[in-house]
């Protein structure tokens, strides 16, 4: 197939590449979701959204009883990842707009797991996204400005790791990807979320996304960062059996992070479908 059909959204202006793909017949080689994202020569976005039945793929036919619809999400530089938390919103939208589901609470497969998205006929999608595990993150720092700075390990089904500083400029440009240490942490890449204090359970971040690059948001990341200020709250749902609601401010917008006592994580946040097209894979 030489002609694809495609969307372009946005959450929080974390934008993607949507591809239609029910049957599961496309098979996008790495290189071509990277020219596809390319902001210069292609259509441009910070990944890739697949929409295929589940049943039709063999990455996600396992889930099929659960969720009919799997989101096949690619960074921006063709590698796979296991979840988008900005990028199941947009998902759930598109196929509310496109007539592929009905309003309300809808699952969707994702690598990650299935997820829960209640998509209201307008206004912020609500995401739960699973029960946040934090590994140890002993020994685990982040170069800021030179210096080694102690983050926290958080694992959202991708791996990220938070680090609190006085300003966010103290991140630097993050066209490349932050120094982690130790070096094997995180082998597969990681997530890394610089963040400030705005007021009492109001925090604002910035983020390198593995394979993206600076991104102007990032779903899992906010929830990350949200359970990091959290614990260094001292704030533990689990524990204390009171939910916890964070505002968090990211470059594209804001979000807002619960963290229920049953520990599941809720975001909730805007999405939009903004443009419709095709294009010519030959070309890119």
């Amino acid at each position: 197939m030489s002609t694809l059909h495609f969307f372009k959204g946005h959450g929080t202006e974390n934008d993607f590449v949507i591809v239609p793909d029910a049957d599961g017949e496309l098979e996008l080689t790495a290189a071509q979701v990277a020219a596809l994202c390319d902001r210069r020569a292609g259509i441009g976005g910070d990944g890739l959204l697949r929409v295929v039945r589940s049943a039709k793929d063999p990455a996600a036919e396992a889930m099929a009883g659960e969720a009919e619809w799997f989101m096949d999400y690619r960074n921006g530089d063709g590698s796979i990842a296991e979840m988008c938390g900005n990028g199941v919103r947009v998902f759930a939208r598109h196929l509310v707009e496109r007539g592929l589901a009905e309003p309300g609470v809808l699952r969707v497969a994702t690598r990650g797991g299935v997820k829960v998205v209640t998509v209201p006929a307008e206004g912020p999608i609500t995401v739960d996204m699973g029960v946040a595990r934090l590994p140890d993150s002993a020994g685990i720092g982040v170069e800021v400005q030179g210096r080694k700075r102690s983050a926290t390990n958080v694992d959202m089904g991708n791996p990220h790791a938070v680090v609190f500083v006085a300003d966010l400029a103290d991140a630097g440009h993050l066209y490349t990807a932050p120094a982690v240490s130790p070096a094997d942490a995180y082998p597969d890449g990681v997530n890394v979320e610089f963040v400030v204090r705005r007021a009492p359970r109001h925090v604002a971040m910035r983020v390198h996304e593995r394979g993206s690059g600076e991104t102007r948001s990032c779903g899992t990341g906010a929830c990350a960062v949200m359970v990091a200020a959290a614990r260094a709250d001292g704030a533990e749902p689990a524990v204390t059996g009171e939910p916890v609601t964070y505002t968090v401010d990211v470059p594209g917008g804001r979000l807002v992070i619960t963290e229920r006592v049953d520990g599941h994580i809720e975001m909730a946040g805007p999405a939009v479908i903004v443009a419709e097209g095709r294009v010519d894979l030959a070309l890119l």
